[in-house]
């Protein structure tokens, strides 16, 4: 079996496939074992995720309800105002969220948003909250704004993989998404990335997928793992649901790629039963996203959450502890 701690940055092909296509009860035998080495397996993160800004972009990735290209009914909205972020963000924290994520609809940021943006991380940053955007790609001027504003983390997910990534977006390369991992690492800000399995992809993808991250200078700090949710009216509104012990095969494979990362159980865990989140946690996921809603899509109550924990006898990561040994 491999180090449970060393952090490699030259994975093969080869490796991540006989990993991922071993024994299931291998595969998740030794993703539990690296998890153990590495965090409280008992002790998953919570965040909050709230939409600042709605609809109308003019991205055209074939998932989302907020592209202006892909025949979506959702009405494009604006920047939110600063104080009903920070609003939101204070109902989170009472709620146990530890950390607060903000996402908006757009390419890139506008300069003129700029100014909102800073003081919306700078009044959760005051709250005692970590921070993270997602705001599309940014410039350098961009990314040093939200720097010295405080920003902990940068969400910028890679989707799939390079071979599949014209299948899902045309508005952006592969590169632009790297490129703007690259940039907002070397400015200092944590790498939230991840992706979205279950598009139609082969399970190749999903192995590259995962190779492209865990083969990045540094690993990301948090590598969400979200299950397509079919929306209506999207180009992949119809598309076959991905099988979970597929699912589960990936969430473990990004625990042993990347070890010391948080890895998320991200969108779709409304189509999850409580068995399936459990295998995850058990091969290594540890951090979720809280409230009925993230972005625009339906997520579980935390009502349910809490239920579900105290059934696996998990608790929620303190605010300042990141779970790990």
């Amino acid at each position: 079996m491999l180090d449970s701690t060393t952090l490699r940055h030259d994975w093969t092909r080869e490796e991540a496939e006989a990993l991922y296509n071993q024994p299931f009860n291998d595969l998740l035998f030794q993703a539990a074992s690296v998890h153990r080495a590495n965090f409280d397996p008992n002790q998953v993160q919570r965040s909050k995720l709230l939409s600042i800004k709605t609809g109308g972009c003019a991205e055209d990735c074939a998932y989302c309800s907020q592209s202006a290209r892909n025949g979506a009914q959702l009405s494009a909205s604006k920047l939110i105002e600063v104080e009903r972020v920070l609003a939101e963000a204070r109902k989170a924290k009472d709620g146990g969220a530890t950390r607060y994520c903000m996402g908006a609809a757009w390419r890139s940021p506008k300069d003129r948003d700029m100014e909102a943006l800073a003081a919306m991380v700078e009044g959760v940053k005051a709250m005692g909250m970590e921070t993270c955007m997602t705001l599309g790609m940014l410039e350098d001027d961009q990314v040093l704004r939200l720097k010295d504003a405080g920003l902990d983390y940068y969400n910028h997910n890679i989707d799939t993989s390079e071979r599949y990534y014209s299948e899902i977006i045309t508005t952006r390369t592969f590169a632009d998404r790297i490129d703007t991992l690259n940039r907002v690492r070397e400015a200092g800000i944590k790498v939230c990335a991840g992706g979205i399995v279950g598009m139609g992809e082969q399970q190749m993808d999903r192995v590259d997928m995962l190779l492209a991250l865990a083969n990045l200078q540094e690993h990301p700090d948090s590598v969400p793992i979200n299950q397509l949710i079919p929306i209506a009216d999207t180009p992949l509104a119809d598309v076959t649901k991905i099988d979970p012990i597929e699912f589960v095969r990936t969430i473990a494979l990004a625990r042993i790629l990347m070890p010391k990362s948080h890895v998320r159980l991200s969108a779709g865990r409304t189509e999850m039963s409580d068995e399936m989140q459990a295998m995850c946690f058990f091969a290594g996921a540890n951090s979720i996203f809280v409230g009925d809603t993230l972005l625009t899509a339906d997520n579980p109550e935390e009502d349910k959450d809490g239920q579900l924990f105290d059934r696996l006898g998990i608790d929620a990561m303190a605010p300042g502890c990141d779970g790990s040994r």
